[in-house]
């Protein structure tokens, strides 16, 4: 007969306060883009080659339970990404760096 067990979720929660899967540095977030932007489980694995094809069937089906804890998630995080991206910008630092680049060229 068969037993019936409890499959154990691959989502950890590391020190710094990213979740990310399995035993590997892959984030809930890099694999959740990646099955959002169409991708198989198969294809996801193959993307991210350290993880199993458990662990990545397993991290697509505790989103698909709990997708709105985890949109909400991944919605900071991405707004927190969006706002460093933005704080780290510089105003004209392409300008100034192709002017430097310029004058070394017409010298080489």
């Amino acid at each position: 007969m068969l037993e019936l067990t409890t499959i154990e979720s691959p989502i950890r929660l590391d020190a710094s306060g990213v979740v990310r899967i399995g035993k590997s540095r892959v984030t809930l977030l890099s694999v959740l883009n990646t099955y959002d932007s169409g991708a198989t489980a198969e294809e996801i694995v193959q993307d991210f080659p350290v993880l199993t094809l458990a662990d990545v069937y397993a991290t697509i089906a505790y989103y698909l339970q709990h997708r709105a804890e985890v949109n909400l998630y991944l919605t900071e995080l991405r707004r927190q990404g969006d706002a460093a991206h933005a704080a780290n910008q510089i105003t004209g630092i392409r300008e100034r760096l192709e002017a430097r680049l310029t004058p070394a060229k017409l010298q080489g």
